[in-house]
């Protein structure tokens, strides 16, 4: 097994550390040079926290913190949208696939850590789930190569894009009110290092809304797959180590049935990927 490394919250400080069984074993202590795991992954030291963990018992048990999100300070957080085929057809507005991807930045307040409840604001109850993969940048760059994007990734770790359906219509062009309020989304548990292409190219995504499956895809079929993803973004903005790329969606979001089948507070969300993990949030109203 790949080792996790998580940033988790206790007593009022936030430490990072790697995740071991029953609990995480914390390390940030031990690395006064390295503030975060965005420090981490700047200088390429997720290997050294892996190494200084072995033998090492849990500092946190599990429930004696929470967890959150794993890059807590990311400089980009940057969204690719309607990256599925099928997701591209309930538009139904009869047009081909895109020549270019669609993006849209999230903040990094706008989502919490594994665990943690996903918030419904009351000026709008139309809170959705968007089981996703994200990928953590490593080595920075501008006018990064299809052929070499995969070089870049330090880690992968999970998405529940969670979005405010009515508020992305809020303006002609741009979705970006619907999807930044604070809370509505999760990411995490953790990050597991990347280290071969396969982890991307085979992996299939599985959201359930109370056990029950809404979205199963595989990222084969992405439109726009994580090479071109990275290519694209770094010909306009340079990607520095800790930036997040959330890569897309599949079809099966509760704003397509009919009627819609929008969160409310009880319900449990969670996304799955074999080889990453279980990202589960609950739903609370503010």
């Amino acid at each position: 097994m790949r080792p996790r490394f998580a940033t988790i919250e206790a007593e009022g400080q936030q430490f990072y550390g790697v995740v071991a069984e029953g609990g995480v074993i914390a390390l940030s202590a031990e690395f006064p040079q390295w503030r975060t795991l965005k420090d981490v992954i700047a200088a390429d030291g997720l290997g050294v926290l892996a190494a200084a963990a072995e033998g090492r018992a849990v500092t946190h048990p599990e429930g004696r913190f929470a967890y959150a999100i794993p890059v807590p300070d990311p400089e980009k957080i940057l969204c690719v949208g309607v990256n599925f085929p099928d997701r591209n057809a309930e538009y139904r507005d009869g047009s081909a696939q895109p020549e270019y991807m669609s993006l849209f930045p999230r903040f990094a307040r706008s989502f919490t850590g594994h665990g943690q409840p996903l918030v419904r604001p009351p000026e709008s109850h139309m809170l959705d789930y968007e089981g996703e993969v994200a990928v953590v940048i490593g080595r920075g760059g501008r006018r990064i190569s299809a052929a070499d994007a995969y070089d870049h990734i330090a880690a992968l770790t999970l998405c529940n894009e969670g979005t405010i359906r009515d508020w992305v219509r809020h303006a002609k062009f741009n979705v970006t009110q619907g999807k930044n309020w604070d809370r509505s989304g999760a990411l995490g548990p953790w990050l597991v290092p990347f280290d071969e292409a396969a982890q991307l190219d085979k992996a299939r995504i599985v959201t359930r809304v109370n056990g029950e499956v809404r979205q199963d895809d595989v990222l084969a079929r992405m439109i726009f797959g994580v090479r071109e993803e990275i290519a694209y973004i770094s010909t306009f903005t340079t990607l520095v180590p800790g930036d997040i790329i959330v890569t897309g969606t599949p079809t099966g979001a509760g704003a397509r049935f009919d009627p819609p089948r929008f969160l409310v507070p009880g319900d449990v969300i969670e996304v799955e990927v074999d080889g990453i993990g279980t990202l589960r949030n609950g739903v609370v109203d503010e």
